[in-house]
């Protein structure tokens, strides 16, 4: 594959993204949404666990990942304190993968409160019953708790004020394909400005997006 043409094509990683995500969702058998999130204790053990990309947010500087969780969960906590994650998605049917570290932020209440009232009547039940990832009686005792609150906030409970969505704002976006041999083809994005591992731009026609990106293809 000659650099930067294909599926690795365009001037945008969030346009690539979409276009990859649009691709699974017609070859993976399920779940093609499905992320492994990772983020960071307080002690600075990592952390990782799957979740489900909900969107993927505008272009450019203003581009973002879009998923929900309960505030409160493990997850949630260690992104309150730390302010940033990164997550891998990867199809098998594809055989792609895009790994993503940046920062964290919370999305707007009106746009959480679209989102949990379009989930099932249930799933909006299970997140006011859930103290996620605190340890739990029995499942019974769990079950016990989703009956209750049915009964008590009927067929349109609001949303809980510890539930809502995150925002994840790249600093780094890496796109990577199976070749032959291992030999596979990685490119990564790193926004200008971030401190961590950078390169030079393979060329002059990568300095795009007003200069955002710097883009350069990584060893296998």
């Amino acid at each position: 594959m000659s650099d930067r043409s294909g599926i690795f094509a365009g001037d945008d990683p969030f346009a690539i993204a979409r276009s990859w995500l649009a691709e699974a969702e017609r070859t993976e058998p399920n779940d093609p949404t499905a992320m492994a999130l990772a983020t960071v204790d307080a002690a600075g053990m990592p952390d990782v666990r799957m979740v489900l990309l909900k969107d993927i947010e505008g272009v450019g500087a203003e581009g973002s990942f879009v998923f929900y969780t309960n505030h409160e969960s493990a997850k949630g906590s260690q992104i309150e304190a730390t302010g940033v994650a990164a997550f891998v998605m990867h199809w098998k049917s594809l055989r792609r993968q895009i790994r993503v570290r940046g920062n964290v932020t919370r999305v707007e209440s009106d746009l959480a409160d679209a989102y949990y009232a379009s989930r099932p009547l249930q799933s909006r039940i299970g997140a006011w019953a859930s103290r996620q990832s605190r340890p739990l009686a029995s499942r019974g005792a769990l079950m016990g708790d989703v009956a209750r609150l049915g009964i008590n906030l009927g067929l349109n409970p609001p949303r809980p004020p510890h539930w809502g969505g995150y925002r994840i704002h790249p600093v780094q976006i890496e796109f990577w394909a199976d070749g032959a041999f291992r030999l596979h083809d990685r490119f990564r994005w790193t926004k200008r400005g971030f401190s961590g591992e950078n390169c030079e731009a393979e060329d002059n026609s990568q300095e795009i997006i007003q200069s955002l990106w710097q883009v350069c293809r990584l060893s296998p």
